[in-house]
């Protein structure tokens, strides 16, 4: 069923805006030429993901383009960082790491932390978990047996042969 403009009752509505104040949910459901006209919101009827993108890295950063001039440069393709701010794109791997200063920032408050770590799925949380933490303990183990630390190996050995049996046992 196509949803008609609450405007002029004529075409199909294209633009849905929702305005919540005070707890007060409104909703407007508009056709394009009726939304150009509405006073309350200038709809764009030219979306742009980069356009969104780069209004959410300025607000993520307390910045704009004109405000912040960044000099970092990836010494590999050329790109600047104002200029990713503004497509919303890298121009190569090796940006990742010129721009990390600034990226990691960027992925902790858009992620919530900046490593990947993936999806995993409600019913396999309790094994695919504690597999995670017994790679991370295997790492752990590497390090303190190369900086001969044998004491705290022998712990996380241990800690590890734990798991593994948690596992078996599931």
């Amino acid at each position: 069923m196509i949803m008609l403009c609450q405007q002029c009752k004529k075409r199909p509505a294209t633009m849905h805006y929702t305005k919540i104040v005070n707890g007060v949910v409104t909703e407007i459901h508009l056709c394009s030429e009726c939304a150009k006209e509405y006073k309350d919101v200038d709809f764009d009827t030219n979306f742009s993901f980069h356009k969104f993108l780069t209004g959410l890295i300025d607000n993520i950063q307390g910045e704009t383009v004109k405000e912040n001039k960044c000099d970092l440069k990836c010494s590999y393709c050329g790109m600047d960082y104002n200029e990713f701010k503004q497509t919303g794109k890298l121009g190569c791997p090796n940006c990742y790491i010129s721009f990390k200063e600034k990226l990691i920032p960027l992925l902790t408050e858009i992620h919530g932390h900046n490593n990947h770590i993936g999806k995993i799925p409600k019913a396999s949380i309790g094994t695919i978990g504690i597999r995670t933490e017994i790679d991370k303990l295997k790492i752990q183990l590497d390090n303190y047996v190369k900086e001969e630390q044998f004491e705290r190996a022998a712990v996380i050995r241990d800690k590890i042969k734990k798991l593994q049996k948690d596992i078996e046992q599931k």
